[in-house]
């Protein structure tokens, strides 16, 4: 049964084409910092990923044409740039596929925000795609306005093509590695962003090495899919699709990454789960969302101006008003965001609560919590043994790492101490384990 279409959109029916303005005071409920992911095509895609949870988001809007207004353009940017109060501000897109829209429409996009920003404000513009579209033309504008371009590749052709197909079934990894070419050829910043599923989640050193060896790739953003099997697209139900990562498989693949990570490229690769957990282990604020105590400070925002809680949950439930209609910052500042929000840290089961192990996890992403407790409570992450099994791994090495820093030196460093340890010793952690048993399998 294909999800119920519900249209969730407004026309525009000859509103203020200024739209609303920068609420005075600010809602002392908005958050100092946010962020928005804008899509361009709403869910369209030129490709077909089994796994992709986003594509079926097309049901919400039938008949809709899928590209972004110029009015909803325009207050998105004006809105997003007179709230942000630092100095830098990020203008993020992503999809389904946003290159989609066409150079001429981020050309505008781009030139739009410049004559939008405030007087000091910096712009920093990041792109996720999936590369095939990518052409000259394309990377002469990324490179000129310096964006960052995250892009989605699963590892090496056989593992990527699995499930990243196009409408046809047709693998695309020759496509994507065209793309990245070309970003490379045009001095493009880019980030690899690997998902981890059923047919790569036992081959974590054939993919990392892959992306570091052969694409030279130095950062990497790593993403479990955990896809729910329900008929409507929605975060519902407790059972998963046998493409979903395993949650074991999912800790041993970044245990083992992370081995090779400690011990060859601390300070060269960087990979967005450990730094995450470095920042966890000196305090500082968690550099992920998945990982915060509290989350709502990252939205969706959809073609037509629709504000969505998250971008994983561009659901009816979670629509939290129309950019035409209402402020972003009042939309963030709202009760029902505020609350969405808190009820990350509010609904964790005691069994989170009590966990050694939750300054650095906190019950990662909401989306994920429905399955229960070893006594039954409601509301345990699907991950949680991969990361339990994570988090305490890497424990011993965060906390040389962190010391190194309080000591004004670097992080770094710790990659000698444990190069330089043989098998056979005691593992520079403080384990109490040889070092072949514990970080230098």
């Amino acid at each position: 049964m294909a999800p119920v279409p519900v249209h969730l959109g407004r026309r525009d029916d000859g509103d203020d084409p200024g739209g609303p303005a920068m609420p005075a005071p600010r809602p002392l409920t908005a958050p100092a910092q946010f962020h928005v992911l804008a899509k361009p095509t709403g869910p369209i895609c030129n490709l077909d990923c089994e796994y992709c949870f986003f594509l079926s988001k097309e049901a919400l809007y039938p008949g809709d044409r899928f590209r972004m207004a110029e009015d909803v353009l325009e207050r998105y940017l004006r809105q997003l740039l007179e709230s942000i109060e630092a100095p830098v501000a990020t203008v993020a897109w992503q999809g389904g596929e946003p290159t989609l829209m066409g150079v001429d429409f981020f050309r505008h996009a781009v030139g739009l925000a410049e004559s939008l920003k405030r007087p000091g404000q910096r712009l920093e513009h990041t792109l996720q795609t999936n590369g095939t579209l990518l052409t000259d033309e394309w990377c002469e504008l990324l490179a000129e306005h310096r964006f960052l371009v995250g892009i989605s590749i699963d590892g090496p052709p056989a593992l990527h093509d699995a499930y990243r197909v196009d409408k046809r079934g047709a693998p695309t990894s020759e496509r994507v590695l065209r793309g990245l070419e070309r970003l490379k050829a045009h001095g493009v910043d880019w980030n690899v962003l690997c998902t981890v599923h059923a047919a790569n989640q036992d081959q974590p050193l054939e993919v990392y090495r892959w992306f570091r060896d052969e694409l030279a790739a130095t950062h990497i953003q790593l993403i479990p899919v955990v896809e729910r099997d329900n008929d409507t697209g929605f975060q519902e139900g407790d059972r998963v699709t046998a493409r979903s990562v395993d949650p074991e498989a999912w800790g041993r693949f970044l245990v083992t990454v992370f081995d090779e990570w400690l011990r060859h490229d601390v300070g060269t690769v960087f990979v967005t789960h450990f730094d995450a957990a470095l920042a966890s282990w000196v305090g500082a604020p968690a550099s992920l969302c998945i990982f915060g105590e509290t989350c709502g400070d990252a939205v969706a925002l959809e073609h037509n101006g629709d504000v969505y809680s998250c971008d994983h949950f561009v659901e009816p439930d979670h629509l939290l008003g129309n950019l035409r209609d209402t402020h972003l910052v009042d939309l963030l500042a709202s009760p029902r965001q505020r609350a969405f929000g808190a009820a990350k840290r509010d609904t964790l089961p005691r069994h989170c609560r009590e966990c050694d192990v939750r300054f650095a996890c906190h019950g990662e992403c909401p989306k994920n919590r429905f399955t229960t407790t070893p006594d039954g409570e409601p509301g345990l992450n699907y991950l949680c043994a991969g990361y339990e099994a994570f988090f305490r791994h890497v424990d011993g090495p965060m906390r040389l790492m962190a010391d190194l820093l309080r000591q004004g030196r670097f992080a770094d460093e710790v990659r000698a101490i444990f190069a330089r340890a043989g098998r056979n010793e005691p593992c520079p952690c403080g384990s109490g384990r040889k070092a072949k048993a514990c970080h230098g399998g």
